[in-house]
């Protein structure tokens, strides 16, 4: 059974546009939400994960409705495969009860598994730094392998104009910032972007 679930931010905004593609994709049942995505408390989403069953296939709008980052929707998605539930969202290349869907999540998960070696990392890097300096903080130097993966992908996305900047932050993990921090080591120009929307 396909079972949707919709979200918004705050009350002002509305769950309509969600509900209608929710069910013209054959959803049976739809959990609403209001609540930022940036809180870790969903209690709406933690029921819904909690009464899913298997093979069931849980329907989203958009992968920003579900997870709060890239590791917590990795974290979501594990959890559904783990319990042999689908996955399916209407606006991503994301449908994990197709090979390709499921490739698709694969590379997202280990980008999110990069950008956490890169975090960590850069913390370790910058703490040695800071020490041999005799101080606290401290910048570390370079790029990881890890981030030079993403940095390529970054300029793979950006060259594409396939999606726009902040789809291609959500989509490596990254914020805005950075994209442009590796955009800028990859010496890619960086002019007016607009993406072609395919």
């Amino acid at each position: 059974m396909k079972i949707g679930y919709a979200r918004v931010s705050t009350k002002d905004q509305n769950l309509d546009l969600q509900i209608d593609a929710l069910k013209k994709a054959g959803c049976k049942k739809i959990y609403e939400e209001i609540v930022s995505g940036a809180k870790k408390d969903r209690p709406v989403l933690a029921n819904l994960l909690d009464n899913i069953r298997e093979e069931d296939i849980l329907v989203i709008w958009k992968l920003d409705r579900l997870g709060r980052s890239l590791k917590n929707l990795v974290d979501i998605a594990n959890h559904l495969i783990d319990k042999k539930v689908g996955l399916m969202s209407l606006n991503d290349p994301i449908d994990t009860t197709t090979s390709h869907g499921r490739l698709t999540f694969n590379m997202f998960a280990s980008l999110a598994e990069f950008e956490r070696d890169i975090i960590r990392e850069r913390t370790q890097a910058g703490l040695l730094s800071a020490r041999a300096r005799g101080r606290i903080g401290g910048k570390p130097p370079g790029l990881t392998r890890e981030a030079e993966s993403t940095a390529c992908a970054a300029e793979t996305l950006y060259l594409e104009r396939k999606l726009s900047v902040r789809q291609i932050a959500e989509r490596l993990g990254i914020c805005k910032a950075t994209l442009y921090a590796y955009l800028k080591y990859r010496k890619v120009e960086i002019g007016n972007y607009i993406h072609r929307k395919s």
